[in-house]
């Protein structure tokens, strides 16, 4: 008949009331003798409570969160036969059967771990798995790898990344891993661009919730192109560390000019916008800021400064948000600029956009001006660095030589890549730009 034995907080050390971070099994798992129960974690140190003996976990007394010390209890086992708590060289062979002689309880006792434990030998993570529906915690994954040798600080990073550093090739002594080490194992995963690598990414998958059960609903199945941007949307949004800069851009003279050109235009030909202004006044301080013209190489250790400026417009469509990229454009007239937008525009709207007419793109441009709001967070559209958002104009009092006039202004919302560009270079494109759309001689330089 099988027996049962309660598994203590072992000695270790000087700690007290040492937090549980990880529950790594649930009641009615098989757990292996050595194989990890709980991850402790105080101030300097992070301790993995093994195991003593093989069995199935019959019970758990403590939940994360908890604040354990030496001989508090963590569980109660049922033991496996006495065959099965062999130490694990011995089961991955011939059972061993004790002597007649031999007490039931054959397996090492639980102090005979502290050695490990306080020099960190066994220490690894292991990826957040969903809630089961009883409340307790999955039972994570088992492959069998040897557990990896880092320190708490390491271990701190590798969970808040969600790496599991068991997959993490170590180059310090004796293969200890260190914060390069994990670095290096997220920019290898990023690049390799692979939906299910180790690197934690993952969520709790969304809850299945029947909506009919609380009133009348209707499905409506998302359009390809919709879906197709979302899934881009959502790696920019994962993938890149997004910092976004605001400001203001004075364009009364230049709304002033425009509007005396419109009289002036031909009514055959495309109407001048303020978007074809902001094409062109892009294009003149990307120049001048060649890092928000660039790109990351796929190491993620190399900077692609472009020499081109092809600058892609959000266009709302009925079908989803499309990009479609507008080429050289610091050798294009404002008019031509006009022309060209609104034809690919029509084209986007009409679902005629080539794939050329989409790629290639260096710097985007989102404008929300002719909608409404007064600032928003536009997401990077990766590979590119940055992004500008654009708001609705409006007339605010601005004091000047004395006096408040009031002045059209015009709201800018500046999305990058903070492993690219750092905040103050971003202040400086913010206001270089607002200098280029406050006098449109700017444009001619």
């Amino acid at each position: 008949m099988a027996s049962e034995r309660q598994v203590l907080v072992p000695d270790i050390g000087d700690f007290h009331d040492v937090e549980v971070i990880e529950v790594l099994v649930a009641v009615g798992d098989t757990v292996r003798a050595d194989q990890t129960l709980i991850t402790l974690e105080s101030d300097k140190a992070t301790m993995e409570i093994p195991s003593p003996a093989a069995g199935v976990v019959r019970s758990l007394a403590v939940a994360l969160g908890d604040k354990l010390s030496e001989g508090s209890l963590i569980a109660t086992l049922e033991l496996a036969e006495p065959a099965a708590t062999t130490s694990a060289p011995e089961a991955a062979g011939s059972p061993v059967v004790p002597p007649a002689s031999a007490p039931p309880a054959a397996a090492p006792p639980v102090a005979a771990e502290p050695a490990a434990i306080r020099s960190e030998a066994r220490l690894t993570t292991v990826p957040i798995e969903p809630a089961r529906a009883d409340g307790a915690v999955a039972e994570a994954p088992r492959t069998g790898a040897p557990a990896a040798h880092a320190s708490p600080s390491v271990r701190r990073l590798a969970r808040e990344l969600g790496v599991d550093l068991s997959r993490v090739p170590g180059s310090g002594p004796k293969h200890r891993v260190r914060t390069e080490d994990v670095q290096a194992f997220v920019k290898s995963a990023l690049a390799a661009g692979a939906p299910s690598s180790p690197l934690g990414l993952q969520v709790a998958p969304p809850p299945d919730i029947d909506f009919a059960k609380f009133g009348a609903i209707e499905v409506l199945e998302l359009p390809r192109i919709r879906r197709l941007s979302g899934r881009n949307l959502h790696r920019s949004w994962v993938t890149i560390p997004h910092v976004t800069q605001f400001d203001e851009a004075d364009v009364t003279d230049l709304e002033g000019f425009r509007r005396s050109k419109a009289h002036d235009a031909d009514p055959k030909r495309a109407k001048l916008t303020l978007l074809a202004f902001l094409l062109k006044a892009a294009a003149v301080t990307l120049k001048e800021f060649p890092r928000f013209n660039s790109s990351l190489d796929r190491s993620g250790e190399a900077l692609i400064l472009k020499k081109y400026f092809h600058i892609g417009v959000a266009v709302d469509t009925e079908n989803g948000l499309v990009v479609p990229v507008i080429r050289d454009v610091d050798r294009k007239g404002l008019l031509g600029l006009a022309e060209e937008l609104a034809e690919v525009s029509r084209r986007a709207r009409e679902r005629k956009l080539r794939p050329e007419d989409l790629a290639g793109g260096c710097f985007s441009i989102s404008s929300l001006g002719g909608v409404g709001g007064t600032a928003f967070t536009p997401i990077v559209n990766a590979p590119e660095v940055a992004i500008l958002g654009v708001s609705r104009t409006q007339h605010k009092p601005v004091w000047i030589d004395g006096a408040f006039q009031p002045r059209l202004m015009l709201p800018l919302s500046l999305s990058y890549d903070h492993r690219v560009i750092d905040g103050a270079e971003a202040a400086r494109f913010t206001t270089r730009l607002r200098a280029v759309l406050s006098d449109i001689r700017n444009l001619i330089l």
